[in-house]
């Protein structure tokens, strides 16, 4: 280290700042549109209606639906996680901000002798002789300064990364929040999905037990073998065999919910007591242009914010190359009077530079491995636009797929249902045989069960589709976990 007194520091100063113009390391520049192979539009673009993306729940009318969502964006956990961790990037923004600003100390004290019969007092901690007598009381004073001088910016390189950084960690609390509102749709519409095959497995369950009851008078009768009761008891046992399955994947669902909630299992049973039907969303939905979505998603921001952080690393890497000025000084001063302390005080200014000339090449080494790092950002923030669209595109495809496969499936359930009803009234005249009436019915509880999942399909394939648009973050609350402590 080379230490030199500066007999005019103001001069250093300013030659200092005018070092502290430039900023080793790349400049960051985010990558076009083209670089991130953006498509002009999608492959499976449909034209639809304009939602209200940020409160797209709204959109299935339903009070239920409105109210879960809500109250996990504002109780969630993992949001408060992320909540929390936006904080920390924020305070180390501040710590990192406060790094360039020159530091100050001061420190100060008060020593009384008692009982000094002289006319002169030496104070121990400056040599200087005082002329009192008696008891004496010396007060002290002083403070020491630093500033080291960003001369190639590696400090504001710092500074860049960690505003990256606190920018990510919001950005990754919008996705939490996107991605907690979708999971709650998803498993409030599952949980309306298993109460409609619930209620249409009861419900076919007492039509075979009043099929069962018929067979068994015909075969009393001797009408009919004891063939076709066996197999009346064998569908009947097979209905009633999915009940349980169909229970528990139900209050799991629930259960999933409350948790997704911060509430503990059970806390929305009796919210979700009374069966409903799965509620569906509008008609007609349609995608903006992939640029539009690129820019909404806050995975894609996370990705990009992580992107410039570590740009800015390489320039905090390579300004280690590069010789660091610091400026230090202190004063300090001691009197019997306490107004005299600042004239009583004497200090000095001190420059020191230090610049490597061999360390194994270390530092050349670290900045490789940090534009390493950086390549590696920039393959993820591609990725994770890739992705984006991928998603986009699947969900416009799903969605288009479960509306033809709605209309198709209602046909086939209504067909269902009135043959059934021919099928029991020939069997009891006797015009069909017992495994024609047990098809049919074989054949409504199919139907019936594919048209509950296809409205659940439809209204999954939407709220996949919300998702995949960027929607559901722009009206939740920001987490009381992100703002700022009054704790010590």
């Amino acid at each position: 280290m080379i230490i030199a007194s500066l007999s005019r520091p103001f001069g250093a100063l300013t030659l200092a700042a005018l070092l502290s113009a430039c900023a080793v390391g790349p400049d960051y520049r985010p990558p076009s549109a083209s670089n991130l192979k953006v498509p002009e539009r999608f492959i499976a673009d449909r034209p639809g209606a304009e939602v209200d993306l940020a409160r797209w729940w709204t959109s299935f009318d339903d009070p239920v639906l409105t109210q879960l969502v809500e109250r996990s964006l504002a109780a969630n956990l993992d949001v408060a996680a992320a909540g929390a961790r936006l904080r920390q990037a924020r305070a180390s923004l501040r710590q990192t901000q406060g790094s360039a600003l020159p530091q100050l100390d001061a420190s100060g004290s008060a020593s009384r002798s008692v009982g000094n019969s002289g006319s002169t007092y030496v104070d121990p901690s400056t040599g200087q002789t005082l002329s009192r007598g008696g008891d004496t009381t010396v007060y002290r004073a002083g403070f020491d300064a630093s500033w080291e001088v960003d001369l190639f910016g590696g400090i504001r390189r710092s500074v860049e990364a960690a505003r990256a950084n606190a920018q990510g960690s919001e950005a990754s609390l919008h996705f939490a929040q996107l991605t907690v509102a979708s999971e709650v749709g998803l498993n409030y519409l599952n949980a309306r999905l298993l109460q409609a095959r619930l209620d249409i497995a009861r419900r076919n369950l007492a039509s075979q037990d009043e099929t069962l009851e018929i067979v068994g008078w015909r075969v009393q009768a001797g009408l009919v073998s004891s063939l076709d009761l066996e197999q009346a008891r064998q569908l009947r046992a097979n209905t009633a065999a999915t009940i349980p399955t169909l229970e528990t994947n139900y209050n799991s669902a629930v259960n999933r919910i409350a948790v997704l909630l911060g509430e503990a299992p059970g806390a929305v049973n009796g919210l979700m007591q009374a069966i409903q039907p799965v509620p569906l969303p509008p008609q007609a939905i349609g995608a903006e242009i992939p640029a539009e979505i690129v820019q909404r998603r806050p995975d894609i921001a996370a990705a990009e914010r992580t992107l410039a952080a570590e740009t800015a690393r390489i320039g905090v890497a390579t300004a280690q190359l590069y010789p660091a000025l610091r400026l230090s000084g202190s004063f300090s001063g001691s009197d019997t009077v306490l107004s005299n302390l600042p004239d009583a005080m004497i200090g000095n200014l001190v420059a020191g530079i230090t610049a490597p000339i061999f360390n194994g090449g270390q530092i050349r080494a670290q900045i490789e491995g940090q534009r390493a790092s950086t390549d590696a950002a920039l393959a993820s923030y591609r990725q994770t636009v890739l992705t984006a669209l991928e998603e986009v595109e699947n969900a416009l495809t799903a969605l288009s797929a479960s509306e033809r496969r709605q209309r198709d499936v209602q046909i086939s359930a209504q067909a269902a249902e009135n043959a059934v009803l021919y099928a029991r009234s020939q069997y009891r005249a006797g015009l069909i045989d017992f495994q024609a009436l047990l098809d049919t019915e074989r054949g409504l509880l199919s139907a019936q069960d594919n048209r509950a999942s296809a409205r659940a399909d439809r209204a999954t394939a939407t709220v996949q589709l919300y998702k995949a648009l960027g929607g559901g973050w722009q009206a939740a609350p920001m987490p009381a976990t992100a703002l700022s402590s009054t704790r010590p």
